[in-house]
């Protein structure tokens, strides 16, 4: 069925209008009758190849193909042979190479002289983001294209042009259609495949869902627990707990698990999100995760995942703060512009004589014998311009530190003005 519905012209293709429209980049450039190299970049089962081959087909080029999974140096040779070829005589190559990031460095190189002299026309196919996975000088050369994962409407109009050509109706109820469509999950070469399953059914009556769901297995959700959704929905779970959201996170969280993901690696994500988005405005947060983690490690799954999952709504429901973020990064950028100032003397231990004799803890004041138990002597470097790191926010326990930092800071300023 693939092979019956494979479109014969770009007008033919089902969605990424983004990019195949008349204003859009392979519009633009099929209009102009200058075609550049390309990399495709986007979900299995959105078209990639197809519109390689019909690219091939409307510049009159020569269509080649190959795999990064199975070709080699001694292959991309022969091809760069051929391509040469065809080129003194004329004759344009538009070099599609599938899975293109899965070509080393050296590899992806190679194919850079060819591009230049207008050997090949590269367009390289990818579910990886480029930025990650593609050699620079690759990158520069070539535009990338982003497909993106095919509409509910898109899989609905290839349901229709299926059943157009093999002049029969899917036996599904409407509701059951409805599912098809979500069992493909955004994957057309997917939705064709089910279409094929279901036609081949002999039915009295439509399938309802219940009875679709009995014959089919739903589809499992594109995960990669090394690749791009692994990313895309930690970012999605640490950015829906940022933003105070625990039905979001709560989503995200879901979805990761039903993907596969370890819940240990959850476990410290949420860790590191107590610490990086929450710290003192709820200095509780990171032992929660902390105590949650511990409680997956003793009961295991399912339990233990409900204990992650309780951490989450936790997180998200906290006060937020990054003052202690900033202030340590702050902090650590003074350190590093600031060299190795030494501290002043009188907060140095004096343990020799000789340390004694060149001022090492003279004029130091001790701070428990000190009014309100507070020098309000310098501990920075001599010479330095008192820096301020740190300052709370008016939400959760910062605000009570707020309340600290200023008190100690009227202090400070107190007994400075009485020492001058």
């Amino acid at each position: 069925m693939a092979d019956r519905l494979r479109p014969q012209s770009l007008s033919e293709v089902i969605g990424q209008q983004q990019v195949l429209g008349p204003d859009a980049p392979l519009g633009v450039m099929l209009a102009s009758g200058a075609l550049s190299s390309l990399i495709l970049w986007g979900p299995p089962g959105v078209g990639k190849t197809t519109i390689a081959r019909l690219l091939a087909h409307e510049t009159e080029l020569h269509f080649e193909q190959v795999s990064a999974i199975f070709t080699g140096v001694p292959d991309l040779r022969k091809v760069f042979d051929a391509a040469k070829l065809r080129h003194k005589q004329g004759r344009g190559t538009l070099l599609f190479v599938d899975e293109i990031h899965r070509f080393n460095k050296a590899q992806q190189d190679s194919f850079l002289p060819h591009m230049e002299d207008g050997t090949i026309v590269l367009v390289g196919a990818t579910t990886e983001n480029p930025s990650f996975e593609l050699n620079a000088a690759i990158l520069s050369r070539a535009q990338v294209l982003v497909l993106t994962r095919l509409t509910e409407a898109d899989l609905a109009a290839l349901c229709v042009r299926a059943e157009q050509e093999m002049g029969r109706t899917l036996p599904l109820t409407e509701a059951a259609r409805l599912a098809l469509i979500e069992m493909a999950d955004g994957d057309g070469r997917t939705m064709l495949n089910l279409i094929e399953q279901v036609l081949a059914w002999r039915v009295a009556t439509p399938l309802d869902t219940d009875a679709l769901t009995t014959r089919l297995m739903r589809r499992a959700s594109k995960y990669d627990k090394s690749g791009d959704e692994h990313y895309n929905l930690i970012s999605a779970l640490h950015k829906s707990v940022r933003g105070s959201d625990p039905d979001a996170a709560l989503y995200w969280y879901g979805r990761m698990l039903e993907g596969g993901e370890d819940p240990r690696y959850l476990a410290r994500r949420l860790v590191r999100m107590a610490v990086e988005d929450i710290g003192l405005a709820d200095p509780q947060a990171q032992s929660f995760c902390l105590h949650a983690w511990e409680t997956y490690e003793r009961i295991g799954s399912p339990e233990g995942e409900l204990a992650l999952a309780q951490a989450v709504i936790y997180l998200a429901l906290a006060p937020k703060t990054k003052a202690g973020y900033v202030a340590y990064k702050a902090a650590r950028e003074l350190a590093r512009k600031s060299g190795s100032l030494p501290p002043p003397k009188h907060i140095l231990n004096a343990p020799t004589k000789l340390m004694k004799d060149q001022g090492y803890g003279e004029g130091y004041a001790y701070d428990h014998d000190a009014e309100d138990g507070f020098s309000g002597q310098n501990y920075f470097p001599d010479g330095m311009a008192r820096p301020k790191f740190y300052d709370p926010v008016e939400r959760g326990f910062e605000r009570d530190l707020k309340k600290r930092v200023d008190y100690f800071a009227g202090l400070r300023a107190k007994r400075q003005s009485g020492r001058e």
